[in-house]
């Protein structure tokens, strides 16, 4: 018999290897990514804001970054970012903004 004739079996996922939807029906695996995702955007924006590349001055200021919150990633939806928020990793701004607690 030849390979053509017996297709490859399909793999099987066992429903305790998924992870597991919390009540919100986001995923824990989905809630890790969008947090990680989360803190690197408000890094990289508070480095622009610090930066003196941009705003029209010549150096660096040296000065703090005045950035308290963003908008968080749209690659997540916001039931995302609302569960993130129940669990108290982020804090919700109003005007779609978040921010460390």
């Amino acid at each position: 018999m030849s390979e053509s004739e017996h297709p490859d079996p399909q793999p099987t996922t066992h429903p305790a290897t998924q992870p597991a939807p919390s009540a919100s029906g986001v995923s824990e695996d989905q809630k890790k990514q969008a947090f990680h995702a989360f803190k690197k955007r408000l890094k990289l924006t508070k480095l622009n804001d610090e930066s003196g590349l941009g705003g029209g001055r010549p150096t660096s200021s040296g000065k703090k970054s005045e950035v308290m919150g963003i908008i968080p990633p749209r690659e997540f939806p916001r039931a995302v970012w609302d569960a993130l928020s129940k669990e108290g990793k982020i804090k919700d701004m109003g005007g779609g903004f978040f921010k460390m607690p």
